[in-house]
């Protein structure tokens, strides 16, 4: 490869792909029903091109650095730049196709195509090994055109991507896409390809391209590769092989979990784990400190598994054991589980059963929301590090842990009792914040609805249409006659302590939500005819259908009491 080339010559007679140890592809696409005004990368790319063929520029369009590890016989790994590539292939994959179905193609873009695409059965770029074959199948041939069997979020990046630039091009006629691909083709790059892969690496730290910023992960797999590099002696080989495996189980499990968890939290909390110390908390830091030592090497091997441990239990955690286990989707759903993942990690390293790992979320779910809800200031981690650090794999123990949480909801000592009961009452008499009040009325819905059933199975949070908050008694009165309207006065007192509170709210489905606004009380509630809460709020309105200060009082009665025994 030359210094400074056009991506067609990058491409041509060369076979790139992205080593199973890189990351797979994460850039993102717009969606239909996200935010217009939220700029992705995908769309950025795209506008990028199309500014630049309205200008005046006379200089080809840059497409940046790109860094290869030469593999011999015109095969090149791609240590950096990934993500651009892979989305060049994309976007043309996606314009040729819109090209050909205008006309065939010209001998001149015939040429174009095979050097930058593919020629017969032989494809100029290959993304990760999991993802190859859908790559191959729904970009460069265009034979699976449906969406099922899509494993990885890497996978659905991709074909997300794909749509996007055929939709783009699904208007444009030939002249637009004729200028789109020789601004391509002739766009300029630089290209360093190197036979040392310690070399490779080494740029890699160092380099700061327009893609997006390498996570601390990555740059902790790079150091860690480099420091093997110079200090691996005969190990060396077989160290590089057992890191880019681990890294490569890393990436998939990633793929899997990536919209619930950020991978540089999972490092941190590896970093608990491995450690054994809720303290721990800047893994850059902690881990350059550690590979300035005479020898890193042994740290490097033992955390590179804590690592890949890590990864593989929570991607069990938050795939099929959320989706069998209540409770595990519970905490998961209630979001602030960061006090939670280092106890989970262990347990599922120390072969605990599911059940136990479920009675962990319980427990811990009990203490996020106190804490969430209460507000304090007060610091957790040393209250319950001790019985964190007591929990090892000669001794995997629940019960300790347990038992904290159990004695710290009910303690009046001072230094503990930030999260008392006691506290707890006092902060669900009002408003609260609308996330956390629709997850306390989804786990109340699962209240009446299981009253004397046998066998009942518990609803799910995303079972629920885009769930809302609903406020009984509007916030607004209806026409400003709220007792015609079914409600009571709206007087200060009604205002400031009946409005916002949780017998005045109610969980409703996104579009059951707008269609009853601010309705009068009496066709709100024949609408309520779907979850439990909804009909119990019928049955408490048959006698009369006037939602007043009685009726708030005494629902706020009943979830207020069954929130204390539960939580």
């Amino acid at each position: 490869m030359e210094p400074s080339t056009t991506i067609n010559n990058m491409l041509a007679g060369n076979k790139i792909f992205v080593p199973a140890y890189q990351r797979a592809y994460s850039w993102e696409t717009p969606s239909d029903d996200k935010n217009k005004n939220t700029k992705t990368h995908t769309d950025v790319f795209l506008q990028d091109l199309i500014d630049y063929n309205r200008s005046l520029v006379e200089s080809p369009y840059y497409f940046g650095h790109f860094l290869f590890e030469e593999k011999g016989g015109r095969n090149f790994g791609v240590i950096d730049g990934q993500q651009r590539l892979t989305t060049i292939i994309i976007f043309l994959s996606a314009l040729f196709t819109r090209l050909k179905e205008l006309r065939t193609l010209t001998e001149e873009q015939d040429f174009l195509y095979k050097s930058m695409v593919k020629l017969g059965s032989n494809y100029t770029f290959a993304t990760v090994d999991y993802d190859k074959q859908l790559f191959i199948d729904y970009v460069l041939n265009q034979t699976k055109k449906d969406k099922n069997g899509i494993e990885t979020e890497s996978a659905r990046r991709i074909v997300k991507a794909f749509d996007f630039f055929s939709k783009s091009f699904a208007d444009k006629d030939e002249q637009f896409l004729i200028k789109m691909l020789k601004t391509v083709s002739e766009a300029t790059c630089t290209t360093h390809p190197v036979k040392n892969e310690s070399e490779a690496i080494q740029m890699f730290i160092f380099q700061n391209n327009r893609g997006k910023k390498p996570s601390n992960l990555e740059i902790i797999k790079a150091q860690f590769m480099f420091n093997v590099h110079l200090y691996g002696g005969e190990e060396k080989d077989s160290l590089i092989e057992e890191i880019k495996n681990r890294f490569e189980k890393i990436y998939k499990s990633i793929s899997s979990i990536e919209y619930k968890i950020d991978e540089d939290d999972v490092l941190v909390y590896t970093l608990r784990v491995h450690f054994n110390s809720l303290w721990e908390s800047n893994a850059i830091d902690k881990i350059n400190k550690l590979l300035s030592e005479s020898n890193p090497i042994p740290f490097i091997k033992s955390f590179t598994n804590s690592l890949a441990v890590s990864f593989e239990h929570l991607t069990t955690f938050f795939g099929k054991d959320e989706r069998e286990n209540i409770e595990i989707h519970s905490i998961i759903t209630l979001g602030g589980f960061a006090i939670a993942i280092p106890f989970v990690i262990k347990a599922y390293t120390f072969g605990l059963q599911t059940k136990e790992i479920c009675k962990i979320c319980s427990s811990m779910e009990s203490l996020v929301l106190r804490h969430r809800l209460i507000g304090t200031r007060a610091e957790m981690t040393s209250r319950i590090n001790g019985v964190y650090q007591e929990f090892k794999a000669e001794q995997p123990d629940l019960k300790p842990i347990i038992d904290r949480i159990v004695w710290m909801k009910n303690t009046t000592d001072w230094w503990w009792a930030y999260w008392n009961t006691t506290e707890f009452e006092k902060s669900i008499q009002g408003g609260m914040h609308h996330a956390t009040a629709k997850f306390l009325l989804w786990k109340y819905e699962n209240h009446p609805e299981n009253q004397g059933k046998n066998g009942y199975s518990l609803t799910r949070f995303d079972n629920i249409e885009s769930p809302e908050l609903e406020h009984i008694a509007p916030q607004t009165p209806t026409n400003g006659e709220p007792i015609a309207a079914g409600y009571c006065e709206y007087d200060e007192e009604f205002r400031n302590q009946y409005i916002d509170c949780l017998g005045n709210y109610l969980l409703l489905s996104k579009s059951h939500n707008c269609s009853v606004g601010n309705r009068p009380f009496s066709e709100k509630r024949s609408s309520y005819n779907h979850l439990g809460q909804q009909r119990e709020i019928q049955k408490m309105t048959v006698e009369s259908e006037i939602w007043d200060k009685e009726k708030i009082s005494l629902r706020k009665e009943k979830i207020v009491k069954f929130i204390l025994e539960n939580f």
